[in-house]
């Protein structure tokens, strides 16, 4: 043997011992996921993730495979998260309530802690439509948008894993409903009139809301929406002075429960 086949049988070796060390780390992540809900503890911890950063830029400090070593692990970590949504979700997670409740915000954190996929459906439709919202609206009529609407949803049956932001009306109609309960659970969240005001008194792409955007017509528009919303919801969370994290573990808790 010379040299060049020595070096690649090492390499080969090398390569074994990385397949099994991934096998048996994936395997420790479900153990871990498997005790947390055992004895309850919170699913997400983003504490455990950055201990786990500056545990591997001190063991990296001088390393001069450095950079490359932290792109592989942060492929590893991506795949982490991946085994835990597939644990828990194996279905698609679907956010809808009030424009102003915090569905987009929520979506991304959820998308950061399981790197689960996000799906913006108001971005989505105004990207293939190449118009607006508003436009969209003015142009073709509500009645169009929703049915835009609808064929998303049906289009997102054949995903799992995925966070589906609707937009404020989408619940609405009871068509779309149906198709978010076919392979989704559906999460209502809610936020007063005055929270929800403060969120959207800067946006410009808010139709429904010309000549009442103010806490009196928010708080109108929305006891008139909340029947709809409260029927579609499989579960309800407020997002009223709560940090992203709290919303986040309460929507996994409650997803949990009505799992069991």
């Amino acid at each position: 043997m010379n040299d060049l086949e020595m070096y690649r049988e090492q390499l080969a070796l090398c390569d074994d011992k990385i397949i099994d060390a991934l096998a048996e780390r994936n395997a420790i992540v479900e153990k871990i996921m498997a005790y947390k809900e055992e004895y309850g503890m919170a699913i997400l911890q983003p504490q455990q993730e950055k201990k786990q950063k500056n545990r591997l830029e001190e063991k990296l400090a001088d390393n001069k495979y450095k950079e490359e070593i932290f792109d592989v692990f942060r492929c590893i970590l991506r795949n982490s998260k991946r085994i835990q949504a597939r644990k828990l979700f194996d279905y698609n997670i679907v956010l809808i309530g009030f424009m102003g409740a915090g569905k987009s915000t929520i979506s991304d954190y959820l998308s950061t802690m399981f790197d689960m996929e996000i799906v913006e459906m108001d971005q989505v439709i105004a990207e293939r439509e190449e118009m607006s919202i508003p436009d969209i609206f003015a142009t073709y009529g509500e009645e169009y948008f929703r049915d835009l609407e609808t064929s998303l949803l049906i289009e997102m049956q054949d995903r799992k894993n995925t966070v589906i932001s609707c937009g404020g009306g989408a619940a609405l109609r009871e068509r779309n409903v149906e198709e978010m309960k076919k392979n989704g659970r559906v999460v209502l969240l809610t936020a007063s009139p005055e929270v929800v005001y403060e969120r959207v008194k800067d946006s410009n792409d808010r139709p429904v809301l010309n000549g009442r955007k103010n806490v009196e017509g928010i708080a109108e528009l929305m006891e008139q929406r909340r029947g709809k919303y409260e029927a579609a919801a499989d579960i309800v969370i407020n997002t009223d002075h709560k940090t992203v994290l709290q919303v986040c573990e309460e929507l996994v808790q409650r997803l949990q429960e009505i799992e069991e």
